[in-house]
């Protein structure tokens, strides 16, 4: 698997430590390993998993700003975890509100000796906004009107944004953005090896 994410990323022009890519392939062996009781993941193919979740996850790094980040509904650390591994001087909140994903993410964190994240068992409206984040992090969320009325309370004022993970790009989604919000830019994403489109909306608060 090593040898098959390094090829991927040097595809994307992603440079990695070869710790990192170790850690990355420690997640990928963990998850495959609790999905088998857990269900975690749809995704059944360790090789499937690096590129729908690992090289799917990494290719957003390059546009988040800031420092402190919260990933909403992260399931099973996606795409929390592959960002924290990437993005070592950066703090992740890693909410879910199932007991057992969680149980999963605190056990990827002992594993992997991960310093930066913070898994927490919480539903979304209930948790608090202080200190507030630089950048609200989902791939989770079926519309991005449910993660902007969801999460309002979650990004900094003035420089936090809301960072949607999207597949094809959701023009009707974007035209019927609530007043307050304002799309500040979309990228179309490039994951090597996968045939779908994807793309990431930045959203800030007016």
């Amino acid at each position: 698997m090593i040898t098959q994410l390094s090829k991927l990323l040097n595809q994307s022009a992603i440079s990695l430590t070869d710790q990192q890519k170790q850690q990355l392939v420690a997640y990928v062996e963990l998850l495959d390993k609790w999905n088998k009781a857990y269900n975690l993941t749809s995704v059944r193919d360790p090789q499937q998993m690096i590129v729908r979740h690992i090289m799917d996850s990494i290719v957003v790094a390059p546009y988040l700003r800031g420092k402190r980040f919260i990933d909403v509904g992260t399931g099973p650390g996606l795409p929390g975890i592959p960002l924290s591994i990437v993005m070592p001087e950066a703090e992740f909140t890693l909410l879910d509100s199932l007991g057992k994903r969680v149980r999963f993410l605190k056990q990827v964190q002992h594993e992997l000796k991960l310093q930066n994240i913070t898994p927490v068992q919480s539903r979304v409206e209930e948790y608090p906004d202080s200190p507030p984040f630089d950048g609200v992090i989902s791939r989770a969320f079926a519309s991005v009107h449910d993660m902007l009325h969801w999460c309002q309370h979650l990004p900094a004022e003035g420089h936090g944004r809301f960072y949607a993970l999207k597949g094809q790009f959701p023009a009707e989604e974007c035209e019927s953005l609530p007043e307050n919000i304002h799309l500040e830019a979309s990228h179309r994403l490039d994951v090597p090896q996968l045939d779908e489109e994807r793309h990431l909306l930045i959203l800030k608060k007016i």
